[in-house]
């Protein structure tokens, strides 16, 4: 019987190697003044709490116990990380669209539009591109409206230069978001033209970084054809009704036959004012496979006012839902 073979020697097996013909080990990488970050440095210090309990707990103990963020702080905390994402191309335009009036559409472009200026450090206007005058202007607060509207913006578009100079054309609320009126002419001839919006786009893409257009309802007005052709996605307002569920889905048809697909594949559709009684679960289901996301916004004591949107009296349910908006629509600013 011929000798057993001994076993060949496996990967992790040296003793094939005689010291001296051992292959030599790779020295160690000298350290670089790279390594020497924060992180790999710094004990990474606890997030204090903001509110509830946690917060009394850390007051009291004058900070000498911590018990941290709740899942809530770091989600909102999350969030803004996101919404802060920078505009690749410098300029992002969102178009908000609604099926007919009542919807919520200037609502939600009120508070997405506030949310994006007050957490992020550039600038982000509101543009009323209503046919006969929206009232965006009426759900933002501030001190002084100006005179002038998108239509003078437009008439005096030469003699624009500086940001200083569109300054006179816009108003600003608290939360930073300036905004461009479309004026209330009753003149019909006077709406505000797709050839005007197309010289509005072009004036706020210098100047600013995020554009949001409260499109006014339908998408059958002057404007609507140079509003969807420029605009980088689109936030579809769906309220919580029967008619409001049809109209919306019926907007998404139009959209799909009238060249703008795309548009309506990746948009997110927002169901406004959810209560209690809404299944909202069965509206999210309908929409879903029709577009990116569907986000609910719940009902609201001071949307409901109708008066100018003010994030501080804001339910934190329903500003943290404004926040995952925002983080939504931030997510393809890249």
């Amino acid at each position: 019987m011929p000798p057993a073979s001994s076993p060949r020697p496996g990967p992790a097996d040296d003793s094939r190697y005689p010291d001296a013909h051992r292959p030599p080990l790779d020295p160690p990488r000298p350290g670089t003044a790279a390594d020497l970050t924060s992180e790999s440095l710094l004990r990474p210090a606890r997030r204090p709490p903001s509110e509830g309990w946690r917060r009394a707990v850390f007051t009291a103990s004058r900070g000498l116990i911590n018990p941290g963020e709740s899942r809530g702080e770091r989600r909102r905390r999350e969030l803004r990380a996101l919404v802060c994402d920078p505009v690749v191309g410098g300029h992002h335009r969102i178009a908000v669209l609604g099926a007919r009036n009542g919807a919520g559409r200037t609502t939600t472009a009120v508070g997405l539009g506030s949310v994006l200026a007050e957490e992020r450090g550039d600038r982000v206007i509101a543009v009323d591109a209503a046919p006969h005058g929206g009232t965006l202007t009426e759900r933002l607060a501030t001190r002084l409206r100006p005179r002038l509207g998108a239509r003078d913006l437009v008439a005096r578009r030469e003699t624009l230069k500086r940001y200083s100079d569109v300054r006179a054309y816009t108003g600003q609320a608290p939360s930073r978001l300036e905004f461009l009126s479309s004026g209330a002419d009753p003149d019909a001839r006077r709406v505000l033209s797709d050839g005007d919006y197309r010289h509005v786009a072009g004036i706020v893409e210098r100047f600013y970084s995020v554009c949001v257009t409260d499109c006014g309802s339908g998408v059958l007005h002057p404007a609507m054809g140079a509003i969807l052709e420029s605009a980088d996605q689109a936030v579809v307002v769906c309220p919580p009704s029967v008619d409001g569920m049809r109209g919306a889905s019926a907007l998404l048809d139009w959209l799909e036959v009238n060249g703008h697909a795309a548009l309506a594949r990746s948009c997110v559709v927002v169901l406004s004012r959810v209560g209690r009684t809404t299944d909202s679960d069965l509206l999210a289901r309908h929409f879903s496979d029709r577009c990116r996301r569907v986000l609910p916004i719940p009902e609201d004591p001071h949307l409901a006012e109708g008066g100018p949107v003010d994030l501080a009296r804001l339910r934190p349910a329903t500003h943290l839902a404004y926040l995952e908006l925002a983080a939504e629509v931030a997510s393809v600013f890249r």
